[in-house]
């Protein structure tokens, strides 16, 4: 599922993350600073080894969401070009979930835009994160409660 204009690409996928064409699009003659956060899955968290991370969502909610984030991060920064991708169903460990890439016309603006964005995402969109664990158990992961206090 995916929306695209002229200045912002958001995309929920179920595959790997193409790379390449979030940066092909993102790179424009008025842009002088690009900044691109790539979220991967780690092996351990609090010394529990996590095997890879399932990912849902509700898509057509998600998608809402991460419009109005996009529209938020537009008003408050001089967006030349904007992608805001998830990654769901199974990503490995070391495989990129999210992809958060802002163009502005110079680099503090994009720094801070693309900062905003993969934050708000994380807090405020409607995806949902289960972790499996080498010793078999599946957590399902809320955000903002640290991982020693999830147990």
């Amino acid at each position: 599922m995916e929306y695209r204009s002229s200045t912002v690409w958001l995309r929920l996928l179920h595959e790997p993350l193409p790379i390449a064409e979030a940066v092909s699009f993102l790179q424009v003659p008025e842009a002088g600073g690009l900044s691109l956060f790539l979220g991967t899955t780690r092996r351990w968290t609090d010394q529990r080894e996590t095997l890879s991370l399932f990912y849902e969502a509700y898509e057509a909610m998600a998608l809402g969401e991460m419009r109005r984030l996009a529209d938020e991060a537009c008003r408050q920064w001089p967006v030349c070009r904007l992608c805001l991708w998830h990654r769901l169903d199974e990503v490995p460990v070391c495989e990129i979930s999210v992809l958060v890439g802002v163009a502005t016309p110079h680099r503090a603006e994009a720094f801070a835009a693309c900062r905003f964005l993969i934050d708000t995402l994380k807090r405020q969109v409607p995806i949902w994160k289960r972790e499996t664990l080498s010793d078999g158990q599946n957590i399902w992961v809320e955000e903002g409660i640290p991982e020693a206090k999830r147990r």
